[in-house]
């Protein structure tokens, strides 16, 4: 069920194809006892669900099943990265969707989360916790937040995973707040014609789409 689940979370772009894979994992837990990977699996593809659905409620159903099967993972294997990375990118979606409701209240347990991935595993998922951390930085600037900090994360994130396009399209953003347009435009351009990784397609589709509208909108 395992291998079911991730050939139907490969194509992931196709919604109805990311319930299939969370409708399995849920049914393997009934089945089965808890394992940790059904548990890592449904925090990350719950995360995935709740970033791209446009319905509210599915939404934040997913995000909260997925910070409840993080923590369940972490507990688990608290030597691996998985849980800790995808209870913070859960919650991390939530704070950016509700900045006033949950955002200030969770910046202390997503900085801890990312921190703890960096410890265990700092390339993990394509050394996207320093991306986390610089988006941090960047969305927290009224509260003591400073870009030159989020440029030193998501710096040192692209040089653990030069072909992180998501890492490369905030760095630009960071430039682009300290004056240094050129800086970014060089990240958008890397953006657009790097040969991507062929596990994240769905996800580079979406960061040419955001490099291409920053480079038609900020230049």
């Amino acid at each position: 069920m395992l291998a079911d689940s991730d050939k139907l979370f490969d194509q992931r772009a196709d919604l109805s194809k990311l319930r299939d894979a969370i409708a399995n994992m849920n049914r393997a837990r009934r089945e089965n006892a808890k394992s940790f990977d059904i548990e890592a699996r449904l925090a990350r593809y719950n995360y995935y669900l709740g970033r791209h659905s446009e319905d509210e409620k599915e939404r934040e159903k997913a995000f909260e099943d997925g910070k409840a099967a993080a923590k369940s993972a972490s507990k688990m294997e608290p030597n691996k990265p998985d849980g800790y990375f995808w209870f913070g990118a859960n919650l991390g979606e939530q704070s950016n969707r509700n900045p006033l409701a949950i955002g200030v209240h969770s910046i202390d347990e997503i900085r801890e989360a990312m921190n703890k991935v960096i410890d265990i595993q700092p390339n993990y998922e394509m050394a996207s916790a320093y991306d986390v951390l610089g988006q941090l930085e960047l969305g927290t600037r009224l509260l003591g937040g400073k870009p030159e900090k989020a440029v030193e994360f998501l710096e040192k994130g692209i040089e653990l995973e030069k072909l992180n396009g998501e890492t490369r399209v905030h760095l630009a953003e960071a430039y682009l707040v300290l004056g240094k347009d050129a800086e970014a435009r060089k990240q958008l351009d890397y953006v657009l014609q790097m040969k991507p990784n062929p596990a994240y397609l769905p996800e580079y589709a979406e960061q040419v789409e955001k490099a291409k509208k920053m480079l038609a909108t900020k230049f």
